[in-house]
């Protein structure tokens, strides 16, 4: 085997397509994997040898295939006689591909490649990485377990690491006997090799590389529950199997919704959800083993938060809503990610709904819609699908707009052609592409056969063009006139001839009754004739289009002041929200947005007021220290009213959101409002916890925590760091290890920076608590100066994703002296996160910059005459 220098040209290129650095050439298909690993996990390597069935469509001397991070000991090709060829082994570690070249040619038709290769369990939580943990005992403990989305089962194995390149895995597994294994299908058979133990798998059915999965270590399960035909277990580390039943409930019933819903039966033979240590996202859809981060899987019932119980449910339905989307039907390429992630989304909040109505799910999601809303709003936003050419532009796919804005263009098309008309639609396209791969256009041609609407030529420009509308509202005599222009935080010249064609559904209220009205918008402009007596106009009724609407003067002051009882909670938190994202684009003045705050203040919807406490979070970032005083006591006249009517203790009958809500305004009251009765209180109040956790409502607990860290000195940092570290589930760890970067003296501060980076706090979590940090009024600088003085370590040390997530704490950054140092230190390292997530961030620190600057002459007499 040689080793080419990084970027040499593998020529001569007799290789169809070989001119793409990126993409395989398609004249040699694999059908069949069949691979045997043998992970060492006292050593953290592995070895493993693959037999590879291919169809060659035109005779070549050459085979490309994806391989990194693996050094390849031998490979032959052999034909349908038997025949074996030697290859020549090239590798280009920079491509991630390995050239096979033969001195004889390989003929069109069937042959089977047979690999054999070796590596390294690497510590990056990507390929076939480790994890470790402490038992019981204290001890340290490692298993064995894999991510390879978007691109990384090439660290695994050599294959072909695309995902049209569909194909039957059939894995074996060399194990120690006294471990466990855990892959994508049920165990056919097990046996002793000499002082090893052989599992053997069933087939896959064909499935793309990237949901190929192992697990091996010493691992726990549940008892299995049927969902029909389908086994579905938890598997965690030992110890830890007392957390799983309400996570085992929400798969069982989401998976049972899935299977009615899509009408087709689970593709697999079993389905294992599987808690992993160390992990880098929340989870992975891998067919039959989805692998999770401990908090996204495992939690207390009893003592978890309303909020903690929703992620797991949450993560869990999305997961299992990929079986379908995702695995049974893939993506061609990454650029139509969306149809994988947007409809898990989708379907995830549709599950959970069903599950649990009193969450009112579609409601609560409209913070993560405002969330999308807040990076389209750039001129460095992307289009839903955008253009993937590299590994780590495919990784930089995993992100809000593909996420949340697709969910949220989903919905509005749902509710636009009807739930019922997309549901099939939906059935049709998985049962036309089940086993095979997808683009957008198959989607759209699905739900326009069935709805009889013109789907594709309505979502477009949804999917391929940036951004999303603002539509304007305003009275012209009887007439409502209503126009669309693309919604930016900073003008934009480029943004004029944008169109979309907007589902609109507007509510009138004439007197006591109310009328209604729908209309597709796809011009810049028209009008809507309105009867005589109408007192107020709301435009996106039910809060479904994912646009934002500018009420203007009289049309605002008319909702907030006539008809603010009649709008559900959905469209009060739109109201709000749509109203504060044009203070932000200097469409609304800072004075009219603080006095629409005014008609909030007993408020009881918890959505409402995380729009609320966001957009006094925001001010609070860009505020000068001096003026923090008079926001505080803005803050403390907002807030409290709504705790005022709460109270402190739960009341008999009381929903969870409520409970929520309770603990959401209490934090908010004793951090941005620094309001020393709350405070005090919270002392109080955490004090009887500790005695006797009973005492006190779970859903104020995360409140308490980080009030005390917000006033806070060495002695409860080093109680909460050492709670921290014997925490009993996975939420209490999360909940005191992000307390730590939430206390203001600066030498505390230092500490939990330091821990990021020496190997006291996991590298899943490290790069979040940076981030935090960065978002800390009291500490960003100092949290900068780190960041800049480390960045070589964390980027070796980081997982990619957690680097790129650690960066979006610049953000909070938000003064013209940190901003032009931001980017000098970003310009001048050369700093590349893929797609454009670097340039996204940088935006947002510019709108907030901009923001400041505007305000910071009247922002103090502006909140104090609020």
């Amino acid at each position: 085997m040689t080793t080419r220098p990084q970027g040499e040209d593998m020529s001569p290129d007799d290789v169809p397509g070989s001119h793409d650095p990126y993409r395989l050439p398609r004249h040699v298909i694999p059908t069949r994997y069949d691979l045997q690993l043998e992970p060492d996990l006292t050593a953290a390597t592995f070895t493993g040898k693959v037999t590879i069935a291919i169809t060659v469509k035109q005779t070549t001397q050459t085979i490309l295939l994806n391989a990194v991070d693996l050094v390849l000991q031998s490979a032959l090709a052999e034909d349908s006689n038997q025949r074996q060829f030697k290859a020549r082994i090239e590798l280009d570690q920079e491509a991630q591909r390995v050239r096979l070249s033969f001195q004889e040619p390989i003929q069109s038709g069937e042959w089977r490649l047979h690999l054999s290769f070796r590596g390294e369990l690497n510590d990056q939580l990507r390929g076939f990485y480790r994890s470790t943990y402490k038992d019981a005992s204290g001890t340290l403990q490692t298993l064995a377990a894999t991510q390879f989305e978007a691109t990384d089962a090439r660290r695994a194995f050599p294959c072909w690491d695309e995902p049209d390149f569909k194909a039957v895995f059939a894995t074996t597994l060399v194990i120690d006997p006294h471990l466990t294994a855990i892959s994508n299908t049920s165990v056919t058979s097990e046996s002793a090799e000499g002082s090893k133990k052989l599992v053997r798998y069933a087939d896959s059915i064909k499935m793309s590389t990237y949901l190929v999965a192992f697990v091996v270590g010493r691992m726990e399960a549940t008892e299995p529950v049927w969902v029909g035909k389908t086994p579905l277990r938890l598997w965690t580390v030992p110890g830890k199997q007392p957390l799983t039943p309400f996570g085992h409930e929400i798969a069982v019933a989401s998976l049972k919704f899935f299977e009615d819903y899509y009408g087709i039966p689970y593709p697999g033979d079993k389905l294992d959800l599987v808690a992993i240590p160390d992990f880098a996202s929340g989870a992975m859809e891998n067919l039959g083993a989805i692998t999770f981060r401990e908090t996204a899987l495992l939690v207390d019932r009893q003592t978890g938060t309303h909020a903690e119980l929703e992620r797991v449910a949450d993560v869990v339905a999305h997961e299992n809503a990929h079986m379908w989307f995702g695995d049974l039907v893939t993506m061609s390429w990454w650029n139509g990610l969306w149809l994988n992630e947007a409809f898990a989304t989708f379907m995830e909040i549709l599950a959970v709904d069903a599950w649990k109505p009193e969450w009112k799910r579609w409601e609560s999601f409209s913070v993560a819609r405002a969330a999308a809303f807040s990076v389209d709003g750039l001129a460095s936003t992307r289009p839903i699908e955008y253009p993937v050419h590299a590994p780590k532009d495919a990784d930089a796919m995993f992100d809000i707009l593909t996420y949340e804005k697709g969910a949220s263009v989903l919905r509005m098309l749902e509710q636009h052609i009807g739930p019922t008309v997309f549901r099939n639609g939906v059935r049709q396209y998985l049962r036309t592409h089940a086993y095979a791969n997808a683009d957008t256009n198959d989607l759209w041609m699905a739900l326009g056969t069935v709805s009889g609407q013109p789907v594709p030529e309505l979502m477009d420009g949804w999917i391929f063009q940036p951004g999303f509308p603002l539509v304007t509202a305003e009275m012209q005599q009887q007439e409502l006139r209503l126009s669309q222009q693309r919604f930016t935080y900073i003008a934009q010249a480029s943004t004029a001839e944008q169109l979309w064609q907007i589902p609109v559904q507007i509510r009138l209220v004439i007197g006591n009754r109310t009328e209604h009205r729908r209309l597709l918008l796809t011009e810049r402009e028209t009008t809507v004739g309105i009867p005589a007596g109408v007192t107020s106009v709301f435009v996106n009724e039910g809060g479904h289009g994912f646009y934002r609407v500018h009420h203007r003067t009289p049309l605002l002051e008319q909702l907030l002041d006539q008809s603010l009882d009649r709008l559900a909670a959905i469209e009060r938190f739109i109201l709000v929200s749509d109203t504060w994202a044009t203070t932000a684009a200097g469409l609304t003045t800072l004075p009219e947005y603080l006095r629409l705050t005014s008609h909030f203040k007993r408020e009881r919807d918890k959505n409402v007021w995380t729009v609320l406490l966001d957009s006094f979070s925001f001010l609070n970032r860009i505020i000068s220290p001096e003026d923090r005083g008079v926001l505080e006591t803005f803050v403390c006249a907002c807030v409290k009213p709504a705790i005022d009517e709460l109270g402190w203790d739960a009341r008999p009958g009381e929903s969870d959101l409520d409970r929520q809500l309770r603990g959401d305004l209490l934090g908010a009251l004793g951090r941005l409002g620094n309001d020393a009765a709350t405070q005090q209180e919270a002392t109080n109040r955490y004090r009887r916890y500790r005695k006797d956790p009973t005492t006190v409502d779970q859903n104020i607990v995360p409140a308490l925590v980080a009030i005390l860290a917000h006033t806070g000195e060495e002695a409860r940092y080093d109680e909460f760091l050492e709670l921290y570290r014997t925490a009993s589930t996975p939420q209490e760890e999360r909940r005191y290890l992000f307390s730590l970067a939430l206390f203001r003296p600066k030498e505390l501060l230092k500490r939990t920076l330091t821990r990021t980076i020496n190997g006291e706090i996991r590298t899943q979590d490290a790069p979040f608590i940076i981030g935090a940090l960065l978002m800390n009024v009291y500490g960003r600088e100092l949290a900068w100066e780190f960041v800049k003085a480390n960045w070589d370590h964390m980027d070796r040390l980081f997982p990619k994703q957690g680097l790129r997530r650690m960066c979006g704490g610049i953000v909070g950054l938000a003064t013209p002296e940190l901003e032009q140092d931001v980017r000098e230190f970003f310009t001048s390292r050369k700093i590349d996160l893929g797609g454009k997530t670097l340039e996204q961030y940088l935006e947002q620190l510019r709108v907030a910059v901009a923001f400041h600057e505007r305000e910071r002459r009247t922002i103090k007499a502006t909140l104090l005459q609020a």
